[in-house]
């Protein structure tokens, strides 16, 4: 297996405060929008792109939350073990609130198609957009596109873009893992 390294810390927190610019310019002071990070990986870049927006930006009563999506997706019952699920905090109706979704690696869109499926339990949004780090273009098995992306990754089959967050900004890392197939 090999890996390249596609983005360093310090050009992941670049793209970090675009994108954070990208939501105040289209959202303003939130006060109508609430961010939803996705279980597991999108609540890291969830955190990181929330505590931009109140600490750098000035971002009052932000509401974030974390949802689940383990038992929504089409492909649970296909695994040979156990999922475990992950928590949901929503503490919040979304209920005629733009929801932007985070997450970190948008592939096949069906993270994605879950995840719309199971915010309906807490309201209905009046609008939903979504928000990556990282868009693998030519990957998906469903029509869904980012509204906000970070960067677009050309990746085949055989390759995965792994997303690495350090305790601190200089340790994040975005690579590409290359992975031997079977003869």
């Amino acid at each position: 297996m090999s890996h390249k390294l596609l983005l360093n810390g310090k050009e992941i927190e670049v793209i970090l405060n675009r994108l954070a610019c990208q939501l105040l310019e289209k959202h303003g002071d939130f006060s109508n929008t609430v961010l939803i990070g996705i279980q597991p990986r999108g609540a890291f870049l969830a955190e990181r792109i929330s505590a931009l927006l109140q600490n750098e930006y000035q971002v009052k009563n932000l509401k974030t939350g974390l949802l689940d999506i383990t038992f929504f997706r089409d492909d649970f019952r296909r695994h040979n073990k156990s999922l475990e699920a992950n928590q949901t905090q929503i503490d919040f109706l979304v209920e005629d609130k733009k929801v932007v979704f985070i997450d970190d690696v948008l592939f096949t869109g069906r993270s994605i198609r879950a995840a719309l499926t199971a915010i309906q339990s807490f309201g209905r949004p009046a609008v939903i957009e979504l928000l990556v780090l990282i868009d693998r273009r030519f990957s998906r098995d469903l029509p869904i596109q980012p509204d906000y992306r970070g960067r677009q990754v050309d990746a085949i089959n055989n390759e995965r873009v792994i997303v690495s967050w350090g305790s601190d900004s200089t340790e994040n890392a975005v690579y590409l893992k290359r992975t031997q197939t079977e003869l």
